[in-house]
Protein backbone atom coordinates (compact mmCIF):
# COMPACT_ATOMS: atom_id res chain seq x y z
CA UNK A 1 0.00 0.00 0.00
CA UNK A 2 1.09 3.45 -0.80
CA UNK A 3 2.25 5.32 1.89
CA UNK A 4 -0.78 7.94 3.24
CA UNK A 5 -0.62 11.68 3.33
CA UNK A 6 -0.96 13.86 5.94
CA UNK A 7 -4.56 15.10 4.77
CA UNK A 8 -5.47 11.47 4.39
CA UNK A 9 -4.24 10.78 7.60
CA UNK A 10 -5.98 13.84 8.87
CA UNK A 11 -9.40 12.07 7.02
CA UNK A 12 -9.18 8.88 8.45
CA UNK A 13 -8.50 10.83 11.97
CA UNK A 14 -11.82 12.27 11.85
CA UNK A 15 -13.82 9.73 10.67
CA UNK A 16 -12.75 7.28 13.36
CA UNK A 17 -13.79 9.84 15.95
CA UNK A 18 -16.65 10.32 14.49
CA UNK A 19 -17.49 7.01 14.57
CA UNK A 20 -16.23 6.28 17.64
CA UNK A 21 -18.39 8.96 19.23
CA UNK A 22 -21.37 8.03 17.62
CA UNK A 23 -21.10 4.74 18.78
CA UNK A 24 -19.80 5.80 22.70
CA UNK A 25 -23.49 8.22 22.48
CA UNK A 26 -25.54 5.47 21.13
CA UNK A 27 -24.62 3.84 24.45
CA UNK A 28 -24.40 6.81 27.26
CA UNK A 29 -26.04 9.97 27.03
CA UNK A 30 -23.95 12.88 26.69
CA UNK A 31 -24.82 14.55 29.91
CA UNK A 32 -22.65 11.16 31.54
CA UNK A 33 -19.53 11.68 29.68
CA UNK A 34 -17.11 14.10 31.58
CA UNK A 35 -14.45 13.95 29.51
CA UNK A 36 -13.22 12.42 25.95
CA UNK A 37 -9.92 11.53 24.59
CA UNK A 38 -8.89 9.64 21.19
CA UNK A 39 -5.72 9.37 19.76
CA UNK A 40 -5.19 7.68 16.05
CA UNK A 41 -1.56 6.88 16.02
CA UNK A 42 -0.22 5.67 12.41
CA UNK A 43 3.07 3.69 11.83
CA UNK A 44 4.27 3.21 7.90
CA UNK A 45 7.48 2.06 8.37
CA UNK A 46 6.31 -1.06 7.76
CA UNK A 47 2.94 -1.42 6.17
CA UNK A 48 0.68 0.19 7.35
CA UNK A 49 -0.02 -0.10 11.65
CA UNK A 50 -2.79 2.26 13.26
CA UNK A 51 -3.66 2.29 17.06
CA UNK A 52 -6.28 3.97 18.70
CA UNK A 53 -6.64 4.90 22.44
CA UNK A 54 -9.50 5.88 23.84
CA UNK A 55 -9.74 7.45 27.39
CA UNK A 56 -13.34 8.13 28.89
CA UNK A 57 -14.35 9.72 31.59
CA UNK A 58 -18.11 9.08 32.93
CA UNK A 59 -19.56 10.32 35.89
CA UNK A 60 -19.63 8.12 38.51
CA UNK A 61 -23.29 7.77 38.51
CA UNK A 62 -23.17 6.24 34.78
CA UNK A 63 -24.17 2.22 34.58
CA UNK A 64 -21.54 2.40 31.73
CA UNK A 65 -19.95 -0.92 30.94
CA UNK A 66 -16.00 -0.24 31.93
CA UNK A 67 -15.13 -1.52 28.19
CA UNK A 68 -16.83 0.91 26.50
CA UNK A 69 -13.91 2.60 25.62
CA UNK A 70 -12.28 -0.44 24.13
CA UNK A 71 -15.52 -0.94 22.34
CA UNK A 72 -15.20 2.15 21.17
CA UNK A 73 -12.04 1.87 19.74
CA UNK A 74 -12.76 -1.74 17.71
CA UNK A 75 -15.77 0.10 16.20
CA UNK A 76 -12.91 3.38 15.34
CA UNK A 77 -10.70 0.79 13.89
CA UNK A 78 -13.34 -0.76 12.03
CA UNK A 79 -14.28 2.35 10.64
CA UNK A 80 -10.46 2.85 9.63
CA UNK A 81 -10.45 -0.13 7.70
CA UNK A 82 -13.18 0.48 5.10
CA UNK A 83 -11.50 4.14 4.88
CA UNK A 84 -8.34 3.07 4.04
CA UNK A 85 -9.91 0.13 2.14
CA UNK A 86 -11.90 2.69 -0.09
CA UNK A 87 -7.93 4.88 -0.88
CA UNK A 88 -6.43 0.98 -2.25
CA UNK A 89 -9.76 0.81 -4.32
CA UNK A 90 -9.66 3.84 -5.90
CA UNK A 91 -5.59 4.17 -6.79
Amino acid sequence: MKTLTDSEMEDISEAAAVAAENYIFSKVSKKEILDLELRVEFNQDKGLDVDVEIELFLDELSKADESLADQAAEVALDEIDRYVEKLSDSS
